[in-house]
This record gives C-alpha cells, structure tokens and sequence, in this order.
C-alpha cells in the first residue's frame, strides 16, 4: 500500500549536530527530508530564549496554522501587527537542495549565533537550528523545567 503525501507524517525527533560549509549550508537529517520534491521550510528568527534567539524551521503545515492562528487575533490587537510585522519580516522560505541540505541567509545566522556548528534540535512537529554553546545552556534549563513540564501530561 502506497501511502500519499497527504498522509505522509514527519516527526522531528533526537538532535544532531552538523557542521556548515563555507555558504552556511548545514544537512538536514534523512529522516526529517519529505519525500517530495520541491519542499521548502520556513526559516524563523525566533526571539523567545532569554539566552538569545535560535532559528526555527516550519514545515509548510507549520507555517500554514501559524498564519492562522495570527490572522485569527482581532484585529484591534496592537501584537497582532507587531506579530505579522516582525515573523513576516524575520523570516525567508529555504529549499532543500539535492543532497537533504538547506543555506541560512547570512543575517540569521550572525543573529543566531550560528558560525561553523550547528545543532538541529527537533520539536516533534517543527525543529529549531541552536548555536551548539547556546543550546546546550537552553537545554541545562529544560531539564530544570521537565519534571514540572512532565505533570501536564499525567
């Protein structure tokens, strides 16, 4: 039985840690590539660490519930704009190439922190791309932060 891409789940799981070539073009893991052709992830500043920002990479799906769920804030909601603004701005649509790799634009990775080593760090549905240093403080605090984190799963 032939599954379809409709049907086709990708869950972002483990970490890896790649180094990035002189264009800033890091592997994505085999596991994570869909099979289809002509995929694109959206690449994301994504500000919300205070030990500074990482970047994270939306499926197609991804991206699709995040408008969404921005488009249906009111519109009278200053974040709303600032939100569209910033995510619409913050962001740029990365292909894979032939070989499972995808290039971060110059100017996320210096804001990143992303310079010769990268960590890919999956999030189940999304993964998000970490300075190695910067992500190794982060995950020192998720596992402060799991036990309690734990609880709403019970």
């Amino acid at each position: 039985m032939e599954l379809s891409a409709a049907s086709e789940k990708t869950y972002y799981n483990s970490s890896y840690q790649h180094g990035l070539d002189e264009k800033r073009r890091v592997q994505v893991p085999a596991k994570w590539r869909p099979s289809r052709s002509g995929f694109e992830f959206t690449l994301i500043l994504w500000p919300k660490s205070n030990l500074g920002p990482c970047l994270r990479a939306l499926p197609p799906e991804k991206m699709a519930k995040l408008y969404s769920d921005i488009d249906a804030m009111p519109n009278g909601d200053p974040q709303k704009v600032v939100l569209k603004r910033f995510i619409g701005s913050e962001s740029v649509q990365v292909a894979l190439d032939k070989v499972g790799r995808i290039c971060v634009p110059e100017g996320m990775a210096k804001a990143a922190g992303i310079e010769g080593e990268a960590v890919l760090v999956g999030l189940l549905d999304l993964f998000e791309i970490w300075n190695p240093e910067r992500y190794e403080k982060v995950r020192a605090a998720d596992a402060v932060m799991a036990p309690e984190a734990f609880k709403l799963m019970e």
